[in-house]
């Protein structure tokens, strides 16, 4: 059995551990993020026929461009980066989107997630909610993956692979959320629905 000294060291290390790791998340926050999803590589980049409708960052030759197979974990407020993108056909999102086969209108809510988020397809056709700095929330469905492992190709517009924490919003999820599509990308939050 445990003598009484051990017990009360035990005691205390739980206790400072309880203390100062909400304090180094809160000081270090992004630091916390990059140690729970790390980069698994890179692709070197190919230019093409790019569609800079929504102000779409272009491949350059042979630039290399970071690769991710996760994204940092989901909780009730997953801190993210909204982007701006249209789901239409001939919009600047590439193909169909992967849930559905279809094309959306740009007034129709809808997402693509980072390909952890993306869940191999999991979150298909589920509902996000996605809360703005300014206060406003929207729901939006899930219909296509934010590919965070390939891209400069037909397939993604010969756009870079997207980053780990991306929530890749229609012009109506911007819209509804009161934001300036002319940004481009705004911090925000989100959560299953």
């Amino acid at each position: 059995m445990a003598s009484t000294t051990t017990m009360a060291r035990i005691s205390l290390s739980v206790s400072l551990a309880a203390i100062l790791l909400p304090l180094a998340l809160a000081t270090f926050p992004h630091r916390a993020l990059l140690q729970s999803c790390q980069s698994n590589g890179s692709i070197r980049g190919k230019s093409g026929s790019c569609n800079t409708e929504n102000g779409s960052e272009c491949c350059e030759d042979g630039k290399r461009y970071t690769t991710f197979a996760c994204s940092p974990p989901v909780t009730a407020r997953t801190r993210a980066t909204l982007t701006l993108n249209s789901f239409a056909d001939h919009g600047d999102g590439g193909g169909a989107s992967s849930c559905t086969g279809t094309f959306f209108d740009d007034d129709v809510r809808v997402v693509a997630l980072s390909t952890g988020w993306f869940s191999r397809s999991k979150r298909c056709r589920k509902s996000i909610v996605i809360r703005a700095s300014n206060g406003r929330s929207v729901k939006a469905m899930v219909v296509d993956e934010c590919d965070s492992l390939h891209g400069c190709d037909t397939e993604h517009n010969f756009e870079p692979p997207c980053a780990s924490n991306i929530v890749d919003g229609s012009p109506a999820v911007w819209k509804a959320l009161g934001l300036n599509t002319d940004d481009g990308e705004v911090p925000i939050t989100w959560s299953d629905a």
